[in-house]
């Protein structure tokens, strides 16, 4: 009994996490040919949100933010999300350590 009780307690729990999850707004970020597409995301400051991540180009890519302490590696065709706790009013800077010359972005908060 006290295991079904777990079980249905754990349940909830995913439920919960996941429609909290489908509620968060989503940014697009593309990234192709060592650049980032759009190179300046701005997102509403204190809230959290997703950040979908695809590289189009032919080579992996990385998303790295040493501010944000972010980090995602992508192989080519390969969609991924990662999500954002609420940011303080501000600019970050993020870039693709795959290609350092070209690609570099910033997410603005406001």
């Amino acid at each position: 009994m006290k295991h079904a009780l777990h079980s249905v307690v754990f349940a909830l729990f995913l439920a919960s996490t996941a429609a909290l999850a489908d509620d968060m707004p989503t940014y697009k970020l593309t990234m192709k040919d060592g650049r980032f597409y759009p190179e300046t995301l701005e997102v509403p400051a204190l809230t959290r949100f997703r950040l979908e991540v695809k590289n189009e180009g032919p080579g992996a890519t990385e998303f790295e933010s040493l501010e944000l302490k972010k980090e995602l590696v992508l192989a080519p065709g390969v969609t991924r999300n990662l999500v954002f706790y609420p940011m303080k009013p501000g600019t970050y800077k993020f870039f693709d350590d795959f290609h350092p010359e070209t690609g570099q972005g910033r997410i603005v908060a406001k």
